[in-house]
Formats: structure tokens, C-alpha cells, sequence
């Protein structure tokens, strides 16, 4: 492709994929948008950067859009931005998203109800656009390119940076971002629907399942709630009242079982095996009961470690504004608040187009839920309006990928909306595999999606410095020091 030929042009191939990360902060504003409500107060917001392979002056900024939780936890599951860095002559920045990890405005009062109001995407962005004009400036590197990469909703942040902030963003790989169904579109209880298909891959998985729920609904109608406790192992007792949240309960651990489908070993969300969706349905095929292969399914997620004689269901499962789930911690109260104001989580389960029982959250639900929970209301129809939504193919360079193993897959971006915001399926992923670093059982499919990524990226980055040099044409004959030469040039007459 032309990409990789200009590619080779901007940069030397370099061939060490390793890089050391320092750990930085950068003063904030707390409120970027209201001038009298904090005056110039400020925080200090979190960042990893590594500028080990950055050919300066000239090599771009791959730049992570930090999403709901610690930063560094982010950069180890996102080694794709780390391996291709010497690729490019990139300098890597992992950016923490506020309110996550270390990065606290109001430090341990962030969270009362006067202060948490500054957690939003837009705030969020502004940070993250002010760190970057901040990094550009004191890296004397006005000039070059920068790519954001983010997985998830990290995805859709970095994809909304190249819409909101093109100035800044050359171009975003938006891996496994559901931007549909985050701004409520689409089917509301599509997610359980794609969970289910994936376990359904597994011949007689799905309805292993099914009976699991159906053999425990019969217990809970005996009133034989000792049964029920006995058989999942719960620490305490399973009652009437409890019986909903049991379902919760299992049907989450189904759905990071289905998320962490990765073709070796993982411990995203807790140590787990390869292909956990097939071990947890051979699991329940060969058990003697349903129950029994739904506790031993769920005991993947729960107990990976074998160390658990109990499962505390409360703790191991909160209930929230999101139906996935919500652990404890900080983290967690945050990403409750954000799916009580901007952000549309999935509805409910309907035990007629998924496995699951019927567990009703409805906008009402919401709703109720986050006045009672959080004293705000949700705002449905706001990402949508903000972000463009309904018209993405005004925008350009940016790429969804999804893969085909991922439950949020249809979601999100699923065909070409232009000749430069496309859509890349990953066969053989699931959630954001195409962002994690290599191994060795990674398909050959993911591979290619992989290099298909960094193809279309080298490309933006070329067209950028061609942009800059103005004179596309003659741009093929220039060495990369003639490159470097020109930019100092452009700084100087500047």
C-alpha cells in the first residue's frame, strides 16, 4: 500500500519492542468551563509517557484516551501502542481519565454531590486536550502528528477527540467501542442477545444455561432458597429478596467470561484460561447438573484463583447504573455517576432473545435509580447531540474496530461510513483484542487486523506531514532529515 511506502519515509524501522514508561503529572484546570464555580483551581492529572523511541521532531505522539479506571492497568492491556512505537518513532502517552485512578480534583471530597458534577466526557477531553498542547510545547514538537487509541469507551473518547479536537488529533483507532448503543441507539437489550450468540458457538451451551436459571427458578418456587445457597455456594443465605441479584450475579459473570474471550491465558478482569467461553461451557455440559455447571462457570470469573470455600454474591456484583455491574472502589462510584448522566448503558435481559432471566431496567429504572442513588437525572439524547452520532461520516480518519467475539460488538461501528471512517472486523477477537500486545496464540487474523491498523495510521501521518510540507508530489523525495530539516524551517518562519 502508498501508507507503507510514505511510512518508510517519515521514520526509521526500528526493531526493540520494549519501552520504559515514567510516570508524570500535569497541573489541570478543575473546571475548564465555568469561570466563577472554581476560579483557577487546579488538580494534578496523571499520565504515563514514553519518548524512548521517539525520533524527535519528526516521530508522532500515540496518544491513549484514558477510560474508567487506573491508568496503569490500561497501558498493560494495550501493549499494541507500546509495539508499534518503534515502528514509528513514536512517543506513547497513556493519559488518566479524571476521577479514576490517582487523578481526583477535589483529591477524597471528589465524590460528594457539590463536586463529582465535574466528572464528564467533555471535561474529561478538555483535559486531555491541554495536556497535549502542554507535551507538544515542551517537546518543542509543534508540528507533529498525533494518533489517539483507546479501547472501549476509551474507544469512543478517542474517537470523539478527533471530532471534537481535529486541530490536535490526526486521526483515532477506536477499538471496540459500542458509540451506538452508549447513546441509545439501537436495541436496548442487544448486549444480552450478543453474549448469548457467543456462547452459542458451543453446541448445547446456550441451553445448559437456560436450564441452570430454569432449575433454580423451580427451587426458589418450592421455597427451597437452602438448596439454591448450597448449590452456588453463596456465603450467605439466598432469599426471595435476593433472588434477583443471584441472577445478576451470574448473568455478569457470563458477560466477562464472553468480553475476555481471548485465545490465551488473561487476567483483564481476573485470572482466566484461554478461551474461557469454551471452558466454561464444557465445564457446565459435563456437569452433573445445571446448577452444578452454572457454579463451576461462574467460579472462572469469581474464584480463579481456587481459593474461595464462599461467594460473597453482594460484593462480588453491585447493582448500579450499569447492568453489567459495578465492583467496589472508587472507580466504580464514578462509572455509576457517568451512567446516571451522559452515558446509556445496556438495558435489561429478556429471557426471550438471550439466556438470561427477564431482568427488567428500563430508562424509568434508570431513572428512579440515579435520582435516588446519585441526585441527578439522566440526559438521554445529550452524547448524541454532542458527538454526531447519527452523522460520524462527517468526520474523517478514524477507525472502529470490532471484534467478531466481542458482546459489544454491534454496538458500535460496523461498516465503512467513509472513505476515511472506516470499519475493521477483527475475526477471531474479542473486547478490543486488537489493542492488547502480541502473543504467540494470537490468530493470524488478529495479526493482520493489526497491521492493517498500523498501515492506515502511517498513512494519516504522512498525509499530515504532507499537509505541512505543501507539496504533496515532491513529498516522496524527501529523506527524513529533509523532513526534519523543513519542520525546523516552518517553526522558524513562524
Amino acid at each position: 500500500m502508498k501508507s507503507l511506502f510514505y511510512f518508510t519515509l517519515l521514520v526509521f524501522f526500528l526493531h526493540t519492542t520494549t519501552a520504559a514508561y515514567q510516570t508524570k503529572y500535569f497541573e489541570q484546570f478543575v473546571d475548564h468551563f465555568n469561570f466563577q464555580s472554581n476560579g483557577n483551581a487546579t488538580y494534578m492529572q496523571r499520565y504515563l509517557i514514553s519518548d524512548e523511541h521517539w525520533v524527535a521532531g519528526t516521530g508522532p505522539m500515540l496518544f491513549y484516551a484514558g477510560n474508567e479506571g487506573d491508568i496503569v492497568g490500561f497501558k498493560d492491556a494495550s501493549g499494541l501502542l507500546t509495539e508499534t512505537a518503534p515502528k514509528l518513532g513514536a512517543m506513547v502517552v497513556f493519559a488518566e481519565h479524571r476521577y479514576y485512578g490517582t487523578s481526583l480534583p477535589f483529591s477524597n471530597d471528589s465524590f460528594i454531590d457539590k463536586n463529582i458534577g465535574l466528572l464528564s466526557i467533555e471535561q474529561a477531553m478538555a483535559d486531555y486536550a491541554y495536556l497535549l498542547k502542554h507535551l507538544k510545547s515542551s517537546y518543542n514538537a509543534e508540528d507533529i502528528p498525533i494518533i489517539a487509541f483507546g479501547g472501549s469507551y476509551g474507544g469512543i473518547l478517542a474517537a470523539y477527540m478527533r471530532i471534537k479536537y481535529p486541530n490536535l488529533i490526526t486521526g483515532a483507532l477506536a477499538a471496540s467501542a459500542p458509540i451506538y448503543w452508549t447513546t441509545g441507539e439501537g436495541n436496548p437489550h442487544g448486549f444480552w442477545k450478543s453474549v448469548t450468540t457467543i456462547f452459542g458457538h458451543n453446541e448445547g451451551c446456550v441451553n445448559r444455561v437456560k436450564e441452570g436459571f430454569a432449575e433454580t427458578a423451580k427451587y426458589a418456587q418450592q421455597g427451597k432458597y437452602d438448596v439454591i445457597s448450597k448449590g452456588f455456594k453463596t456465603c450467605g443465605q439466598v432469599k426471595s429478596s435476593s433472588l434477583m441479584h443471584l441472577y445478576g450475579w451470574v448473568r455478569n459473570s457470563f458477560t466477562q467470561l464472553a468480553m475476555a474471550n481471548y485465545p490465551y491465558p488473561a487476567d483483564f478482569f481476573g485470572p482466566l484460561p484461554a478461551f474461557p467461553v469454551n471452558v466454561a461451557c464444557e465445564k457446565m455440559l459435563k456437569a452433573n447438573t445445571a446448577i452444578e455447571g452454572m457454579l463451576e462457570a461462574t467460579s472462572l470469573l469469581y474464584n480463579g484463583t481456587g481459593d474461595k470455600d464462599c461467594f460473597d454474591i453482594y460484593n462480588e456484583y453491585i447493582e448500579c447504573s450499569d447492568p453489567t455491574g459495578c465492583s467496589l472502589g472508587l472507580a466504580a462510584r464514578s462509572w455509576d455517576y457517568q451512567g446516571c448522566t451522559e452515558i446509556v448503558l445496556p438495558g435489561g435481559s429478556t429471557n426471550i432473545t438471550d439466556m438470561f432471566p427477564a431482568i427488567p431496567f428500563t430508562p424509568e429504572i434508570r431513572k428512579k435509580y440515579c435520582e435516588t442513588h446519585q441526585h441527578v437525572t439522566p440526559r438521554r439524547d445529550w452524547l448524541a447531540l454532542n458527538f454526531w452520532t447519527d452523522n460520524l461520516k462527517l468526520s474523517s480518519n478514524i477507525i472502529f474496530s470490532n471484534g467478531d467475539l466481542d458482546p459489544w460488538r454491534d454496538g458500535g461501528i460496523l461498516h465503512d461510513l467513509s472513505p476515511t471512517v472506516v470499519a475493521l472486523l477483527v475475526k477471531g477477537g474479542a473486547h478490543h483484542l486488537d489493542l492488547r500486545g502480541s502473543n504467540p496464540q494470537d490468530p493470524p487474523t488478529v495479526v493482520e487486523a493489526r497491521k492493517h491498523e498500523v498501515e492506515i495510521i502511517s498513512g494519516w501521518i504522512a498525509q499530515h506531514w504532507a499537509q505541512i510540507l505543501g507539496n504533496t508530489g515532491q513529498f516522496k523525495k524527501f529523506s527524513k532529515k529533509q523532513i526534519a530539516s523543513a519542520v525546523r524551517k516552518i517553526r522558524w518562519n513562524n
